[in-house]
């Protein structure tokens, strides 16, 4: 299932919502393809979508989702893709 929260992120002079799939990333590139969600919106295993873009998105069949259940069901699939922190510098 397509899954989105509410836009509440700020960037870029808008906010932004995610956009994730519970089932699979074929599923989820699928439904940004088919909805015109660029390419470079997509960030490991989510699409950014500005608020302008919401209403469309669910209209197009997208479950709107609190943030945290949005995060539980990514979670849940496997599809969850954490940000690798870096190793700490040594010193010279």
């Amino acid at each position: 299932m397509i899954l989105i929260d509410p836009p509440r992120w700020p960037a870029h002079g808008t906010v932004f919502g995610h956009l994730v799939s519970d089932e699979s990333l074929e599923e989820l590139h699928a439904f940004a393809r088919s909805n015109a969600v660029p390419e470079r919106a997509f960030d490991r295993d989510h699409y950014d979508v500005p608020i302008v873009r919401y209403d469309d998105l669910v209209a197009a069949g997208a479950q709107p989702v609190g943030e945290k259940e949005l995060v539980r069901r990514l979670i849940a699939s496997g599809l969850r893709v954490r940000r690798r922190i870096p190793p700490p510098q040594q010193s010279p």
